[in-house]
């Protein structure tokens, strides 16, 4: 492959490569890089295997039949699709768990996007589009990137590579003037251990939903047996142009900044003064210490784990990591900073920690957030996913905004703002508990460094106010439940029967409450949208399938009708397990919840025959 490395599409010079169509590369002139590796690294990437191409430039496809006798093997393929994006295990280390994404499913999959993107785009079959690629640390990486290099490249994409980035910049390389790609990819598993990785897919409307994706993995998978066969393979190394992506889009988040800040004694530098700590977990956030805090002027002493590292040596990179937030919390308080902030591996979620060493995730982030968007919009609508509190939709609505609960995934809180928007109700927050949020101001992009950015200038301009007890000060009157209880049971069986197992599973618990087998529980609607606390009524005929039958939300009432609490049950999309999310409003509920469950649900059902429930009866002994 031969390897350009460049600064960003805007100084053009002629290169001394052509691509395959004899189209004259061009790339500007490479800038120094400053304390991290993004595009240092030199990749290598060649074809899975070598042969001939067509006639036309393009490559020979087996034959309907061979396609569609792809069977098990293609099914691996399918597998792979994990609701809007692409998992799977790229490193041998986990127990039962086999290696699934390989090299050659990459490749197919980069193959079967393109074909896809050329029909979404209406774009003639020899016209050039041009995709990006970015991905985190893992180790897997530079490997697999080759394999999705060479698979755009053989399907006729002019591939740009961004080196490590994060997942919202992979976005942003389409909208950046300087850049403005048809399409992107981020190769990243986000909070996953550092044996997993996947591909996530943009275009300039945003991500793809899971039908998009469901799509692409089915054409890759009618691809793949006829390449075990040796029909259409081989063809020229792919050209790769290297741009300074990271560098424009950290310029964007400081303007940002800079702008809605306007300090009146230093505008260039309206972070003087204050002190952050940023833990990038070794993932993909670093650049935010360096490249945006430090050169707005801020004082990043004592941050944590900003270099890269695939193996995520001290904690994974993730907000709702306990040991992440609590690690934070100490650097803030010994550094005496004024905020502390936590970055996922690829940078689209966050968290923060206040002055005072308060976490601030989960229910409280999307509270500050709401605040922050409801001075600004006054009474807009916050999507949130079901597992966000009751608490939750009272603190929006004191601030006379509106919540809207909606189906767990973070495409589908994302969607469901802009489905909103489309019907004339103006909804400018959509966040998932997780730490997920995406901001209408902000092309519905679920990015944890804008979301800070929002945090960060609302300290400076409570600063500039006059006002006392920094950020966290906003939410002191959250109410949060009395006890809140996470239990994960493992689904049994081959993983490859996992999704239909765990849907088994969450119908089963439906059942039992529209028959009038669990007495005092009752069925949450928050699959299309709960119409109680507040909720708007889902106008949308076709909502995404992603968890539809993966989840339900139940409240229990005692025999006075008052309610004890709230469980939500849902298979997860990453593992072969059902998360059990248990809400209390009373000391002891989850515990009295749990017990209920295990004794009138769990096993009466005979859902522990394929279900393992040792999680939950620990927990009610």
């Amino acid at each position: 492959m031969a390897t350009v490395t460049t600064s960003s599409p805007a100084t053009l010079q002629p290169c001394t490569h052509t691509s395959r169509h004899g189209v004259a590369r061009y790339c500007p002139s490479p800038l120094p890089w400053r304390r991290w590796s993004y595009g240092r690294m030199t990749t290598r990437a060649t074809a899975s295997s070598h042969g001939q191409p067509s006639a036309t430039g393009g490559w020979v496809e087996a034959p309907a039949g061979v396609a569609a006798a792809a069977g098990e093997e293609g099914d691996s393929i399918r597998r792979l699709q994990n609701g809007p994006d692409v998992r799977g295990v790229a490193l041998e280390g986990e127990k039962g768990r086999p290696v699934d994404l390989t090299p050659l499913a990459v490749e197919l999959i980069a193959e079967s996007f393109r074909e896809w993107l050329r029909e979404e785009l209406q774009r003639p079959a020899g016209e050039e589009l041009r995709v990006s690629v970015g991905r985190d640390p893992r180790l897997s990486g530079a490997r697999l990137s080759a394999a999705l290099f060479a698979g755009l490249a053989r399907a006729g994409c002019s591939v740009f590579d961004m080196g490590l980035a994060t997942t919202p910049a992979c976005f942003m390389s389409t909208t950046l003037p300087r850049f403005n790609y048809d399409a992107s990819i981020m190769m990243t598993a986000s909070h996953l251990p550092y044996t997993r990785n996947g591909l996530k897919f943009f275009t300039k409307r945003g991500g793809l939903t899971s039908g998009d994706v469901e799509d692409i993995c089915d054409r890759a998978a009618r691809k793949y047996v006829a390449r075990k066969m040796g029909f259409g393979v081989g063809g020229m190394p792919p050209v790769v142009m290297r741009v300074d992506l990271m560098s424009a889009y950290a310029q964007h988040l400081r303007d940002i900044i800079k702008q809605r800040v306007a300090h009146p004694a230093h505008y260039d530098t309206p972070l003087k003064g204050f002190k952050v700590v940023v833990n990038a977990g070794n993932g993909c956030g670093g650049f935010f210490t360096w490249d945006v805090l430090e050169k707005l002027g801020a004082d990043t002493t004592g941050s944590l784990h900003l270099e890269p590292d695939g193996t995520f040596p001290n904690h994974m990179p993730n907000p709702e990591d306990a040991t992440a937030m609590s690690l934070t919390r100490d650097a803030v308080l010994a550094n005496g900073a004024d905020l502390g902030v936590v970055f996922d591996t690829d940078v689209d979620r966050s968290g923060v920690v206040d002055g005072t060493g308060a976490a601030i995730n989960g229910d409280k982030l999307i509270a500050l957030m709401s605040a922050i968007v409801l001075d600004e919009h006054p009474g807009t609508t916050v999507v949130t996913d079901a597992r966000a509190s009751d608490g939750l939709t009272r603190f929006i609505a004191s601030r006379g905004g509106h919540h809207c609960l909606y189906r767990v995934g973070y495409r589908n809180v994302i969607d469901k703002g802009v489905q909103l928007n489309t019907d004339g109700v103006e909804t400018h927050l959509m966040m998932e508990t997780t730490g997920h949020g995406a901001l209408k101001e902000n092309y519905f992009l679920d990015d944890g460094a804008y979301m800070v950015v929002k945090i960060v200038i609302e300290m400076v301009r409570m600063k500039l106010a006059g006002l006392e007890g920094g950020v966290g000060s906003l939410i002191m009157d959250l109410e949060e439940p009395a006890e809140s209880v996470l239990l994960r049971m493992n689904i049994l069986g081959e993983p490859k029967y996992a999704k239909q197992r765990g849907t088994m599973a969450v119908e089963a618990f439906k059942e039992y409450i529209q028959e009038d087998k669990l007495s005092g529980w009752v069925l949450d609607d928050c699959g299309d949208c709960s119409v109680g606390e507040g909720c708007l009524v889902d106008t949308n005929d076709h909502p995404n399938d992603v968890d539809a039958y993966m989840y339900s939300r139940a409240k229990l009432y005692n025999e006075n009708k008052r309610p004890l609490g709230m469980v939500h049950v849902r298979q997860s999309v990453h593992n072969p397990n059902i998360a059990l999310n248990m809400q209390s409003y009373v000391p002891g509920g989850c515990k009295y919840m749990a017990m209920d469950l295990h004794k009138r649900f769990l096993l009466a059902s005979g859902v522990n025959d394929f279900v393992d429930i040792s999680e939950v009866e620990k927990f009610v002994k």
